[in-house]
């Protein structure tokens, strides 16, 4: 009578050691688990990033070996580290590379835009030439073009200041304690069609000739571009990539929802304004270097984010997606049709159907109105 206790506690004891251990061991399991995960995700986030980028060099590569005058890939590398003649440093150097280096850094702005735009207000729909960031800058640009005459850095600078006065109108308009996704969208919407009426209304007052220059301008061109737009992009993309990058810090816990970012300490609206804002000036700064390139934003994030799932926003390989839809949608406007076109046309003709596709779905499951 008196060993019983003892031997209870001593059994009770020893099925709490194996029940601990049984929880230490699949919490092992479970972590051992995760961390296979994570590292399957982040292998193929490496792999697919190193694709990308290997398939912007070829492409780049091509684009400035081919056209009326073939040079030899062989040259162009020569003439890229100051060899090859006079003619080709011509072709190659003054030519061909400003364009190819203008398209991925177009490609790039845009792609980093698009995708910060989707993820922060977790909508599809939210790009830059969808909520009127692309028509802000357009319509800022048009105007000074068409009525003063302005041109060159001037113009590029009114650009950029229209696509960053739309932003923060669109985000006032939107504001309701607080900043909704969809919200912002449709005030974006609506804000981009009254710009664009302007842009219209301007130009039917102008000469055809300077309306015909404008509607150019408005198709999205890399056409004559040369160095004096790439070195101001690139400048601009040197400041603007780092400061999204350190902005993105705060993406994942904003992807969770306002409230459980706040309650992991995030400051909500501080980090979706830091991030709307440099999303906002890489739009604008990509518009004013070749016009509002259609749809390279809205889908650049979406193919990234089918090629890694599960990494989030996936910010590197949507710049590297849009760099590399510029890069082979300019290639063909160069070399596939009967005459040249612009850029914006092709990049129109693969975005498009998307976008129907993408409402198309939406109405499906009962959310497109």
């Amino acid at each position: 009578m008196n060993g019983s206790p003892v031997t209870g506690t001593t059994v009770s004891g020893s099925r709490l050691k194996e029940t601990a251990s049984a929880t230490d061991a699949r919490l092992a399991d479970a972590v051992r688990r995760v961390s296979a995960v994570r590292g399957r995700s982040l292998r193929r986030s490496v792999l697919v990033g190193t694709g990308l980028l290997a398939a912007v060099i070829v492409v780049f590569g091509v684009s400035l070996s081919y056209g009326e005058l073939v040079t030899p890939i062989d040259k162009v590398v020569a003439t890229l580290f100051g060899g090859g003649d006079g003619g080709s440093q011509f072709v190659v150097l003054e030519l061909r590379l400003p364009r190819a280096l203008l398209a991925i850094l177009v490609g790039t702005a845009f792609g980093l835009s698009g995708a910060v735009f989707q993820t922060v207000l977790r909508n599809p729909l939210a790009s830059p030439d969808l909520i009127g960031i692309s028509a802000g800058a357009s319509a800022v640009a048009v105007t000074a073009a068409l009525l003063f005459q302005v041109s060159g850095l001037a113009l590029s600078a009114s650009a950029l200041t229209g696509s960053l006065v739309a932003g923060a109108a669109i985000y006032l308009l939107a504001w309701r304690q607080g900043i909704a996704g969809q919200r912002l969208v449709l005030v974006g919407i609506g804000v981009g069609m009254g710009l664009s009426s302007i842009v219209w209304y301007v130009m039917a007052r102008s000469e055809v000739t300077d309306a015909q220059e404008a509607f150019r301008w408005l198709a999205g061109s890399l056409n004559g571009r040369s160095w004096n737009q790439v070195w101001p992009l690139l400048i601009a993309l040197g400041l603007l990539v780092p400061l999204t990058v350190l902005a993105a810090h705060a993406l994942r816990p904003l992807q969770l929802g306002d409230d459980a970012a706040a309650g992991l300490g995030a400051k909500v609206e501080g980090g979706r304004l830091a991030l709307l804002g440099c999303a906002t000036a890489l739009a604008g700064v990509a518009t004013a270097a070749a016009g509002p390139v259609g749809f390279v934003a809205f889908v650049a994030a979406p193919i990234a984010r089918r090629l890694v799932p599960g990494r989030g926003a996936a910010l590197p390989q949507a710049a590297l997606t849009g760099a590399l839809i510029v890069l082979v949608a300019d290639f063909g406007a160069q070399h596939l049709f009967p005459v040249q076109l612009p850029v914006g046309v092709v990049t129109s003709i693969i975005g498009a159907p998307y976008l129907l596709l993408l409402l198309a779905r939406a109405n499906r499951v009962g959310s497109g109105g």
